[in-house]
């Protein structure tokens, strides 16, 4: 991303919070803290800037960054300071740079048209860069562990199978010990009590022969620990008879190989130490319990929020993408509605978890499958580190979800990001872990789209972040999410000019976009024959930002020809030409 002018930093909040990212209403944050991945990529490649070199799921408003997988003994920033001094930190490995070759001055690109048109299309999106993440996403597969990775699985199942067995994750009767204590003091309440009543008694004119009922009393409080005595025995026997069954998000805990990828998300949150772990996984399952998320999840809680996190299609590896719109609060009524007081403040944590739930749910946890979130984070027009009740609304959520979601973000990028947010990330910086800084991407106004189409075909992309797909509930009834676009770059002050040759008579349906337009724009239909005359279907036309952000057309082909759109870029910046078409053949 071009470095502009910085105005004077302002200290934004301290960072409020989907899945281990900067604080946000809607992150799915995650919260890994492993060994160190392979540094990002450069800020003009919309990485993030101070690191060259999981959890509901960032700096004030926008979402919080991954959490950084804190000691289980402590999460608070002081500690993560003093464990940043105390360790050097590691070099960042040499960049990997791929490097995407350009076609030159090309201004003509050619498309063969005909009814199967998909391998053609498929050669041209080879093209692009599949990975350019600096984060590569470990491998869940136990044959592809490390030795000392296969070990500390194996000792967290047998920790985990033991607590299964002795009921280590129930509500039940506190441990021996302190059974023995509780026993004890009502033991010894009970002398106390005993000695009183006698006291009393000899001070008393009675006569000594009314001792039946501190008789009685005494005989009540010997059988107490005793029947207390049975029942520990009664529930230890039962616990040892029947081990209890846990599930997290779903999945059952040592029942199938979907357990190991589980265990494994929390084994990488701790850096592999077993017993840091397995009391993070009991921590973590006590919370479920405490906050009911089995009966959250469904539970009615509207569909206000709706447009502030949801889900939309899928990144280039097939992560379900996750898109965080702070701009949505700029909306006083709905910021009031949902921030102003505590109870609504919780509220929106309860939608928050709910939507991770079951987003979660949704997810692949076999080993091959893919058991990660792609997060988007739109800084648009989002509300300024002075919202107080956003900052709180946000910290809670970190504290929630660092600690219960671990590892479930494998790449966050924020876009439309302001000056303020990149002054404060580089004041955060030095507290996060390489590894989570290596899943950080950031992009300026200019460059957002441009990232996006890194890591998300251009079909997958919502319209409104420069991509071609609509709103369900707008639904393009010629063309899905699942139909693959082009991209080409047009260079500045050239035009260029896409092809397609018809060979058949057939109706043609087409869809182009320029993100950010300020190019010229025209349609038309050559015919093969010599003496056939050129069929104007959309004459030259200035096209700026304000226009329809997507072209659609179509033509009824009668002769053998080509359709030749044409984008006359003058301006002196480079521009994104996306476009995709299909044939339906005719017959007379």
């Amino acid at each position: 991303m071009a470095q502009e002018s910085t105005p004077p930093p302002v200290t934004p909040p301290p960072p409020p919070s989907l899945e281990q990212a900067p604080p946000s209403p809607a992150m799915v944050k995650d919260i890994g803290d492993l060994p160190p991945a392979p540094a990002p990529e450069p800020a003009e490649e919309a990485e993030s800037p101070g690191a060259k070199g999981k959890e509901l799921q960032g700096p004030t408003l926008p979402p919080p960054p991954e959490g950084e997988p804190k000691d289980s003994r402590s999460s608070s920033l002081a500690a993560m300071m003093e464990k940043e001094e105390s360790v050097s930190s590691p070099q960042p490995p040499p960049e990997e740079k791929t490097e995407v070759t350009e076609k030159s001055a090309a201004t003509k690109e050619e498309v063969v048209a005909v009814a199967d048109t998909g391998k053609e299309k498929q050669v041209q999106e080879n093209k692009v860069p599949q990975t350019l993440v600096s984060f590569k996403e470990e491998s869940n597969l136990v044959s592809d562990l490390s030795d000392i990775e296969r070990k500390a699985l194996e000792e967290l199942k047998q920790l985990v199978h033991e607590a299964l067995n002795t009921h280590q994750f129930s509500t039940a009767s506190p441990n021996k010990e302190e059974r023995q204590n509780v026993i004890i003091t009502q033991e010894a309440q009970t002398t106390q009590e005993t000695s009183k009543t006698e006291a009393s008694a000899s001070e008393s004119d009675v006569s000594t022969e009314i001792k039946p009922p501190a008789e009685t009393h005494e005989s009540k409080v010997e059988e107490t620990p005793e029947k207390k005595s049975q029942e520990v025995a009664k529930e230890e026997q039962k616990a040892v008879s029947s081990p209890e069954e846990i599930t997290i998000w779903g999945i059952p805990l040592l029942k199938d190989d979907r357990s190991d990828v589980v265990l494994l998300k929390f084994l990488r949150a701790r850096d592999f130490k077993v017993r840091d772990a397995f009391v993070m996984i009991k921590n973590t399952i006590q919370w479920r319990r405490d906050f009911k998320i089995d009966e959250l999840v469904d539970e009615d809680l509207g569909d206000d929020l709706e447009k502030v996190v949801f889900m939309h299609g899928y990144d280039r590896e097939g992560h379900p993408v996750c898109y965080n719109v702070y701009g949505e609060f700029q909306n006083k009524e709905l910021y009031q509605k949902t921030f102003s007081d505590e109870e609504k403040r919780l509220k929106f944590l309860r939608w928050r978890i709910q939507f991770l739930e079951r987003s979660i749910r949704k997810l692949d946890f076999s080993p091959s499958g893919i058991s990660t979130v792609f997060q988007v984070n739109d800084l648009k027009n989002s509300p300024g580190p002075g919202k107080r009740e956003l900052r709180l609304a946000t910290k809670q959520a970190l504290l929630l979800l660092q600690d219960n979601y671990p590892e479930f973000v494998a790449k966050q990028v924020f876009i439309n990001v302001p000056w303020w947010y990149l002054a404060f990330y580089t004041m955060i910086s030095p507290f996060m872990t390489q590894r989570t800084k290596s899943k950080f991407v950031f992009a300026g106004p200019s460059k957002s789209a441009e990232t996006l189409f890194k890591y998300v075909s251009p079909e997958q992309v919502p319209i409104q972040y420069g991509g071609l797909s609509v709103d369900f509930c707008d639904c393009n009834p010629e063309f899905t999410i699942a139909d693959p676009a082009t991209e080409i770059t047009v260079k500045p002050a050239t035009k260029q000019t896409v092809e397609i040759i018809i060979y058949e008579k057939c109706f043609i349906v087409w869809e182009l976009r320029v993100v950010g337009w300020e190019v010229s724009y025209s349609a038309e239909f050559v015919p093969d024959a010599k003496d056939a005359y050129t069929i104007i279907i959309t004459k030259p036309t200035k096209m700026t930002p304000t226009n329809e952000p997507v072209v659609s057309n179509s033509f009824k082909v009668g002769e053998l020809g080509k359709i030749l759109l044409t984008v006359d870029n003058s301006t002196s910046k480079k521009k994104k030409l996306l476009y995709r078409f299909k044939i339906n053949p005719f017959s007379d």
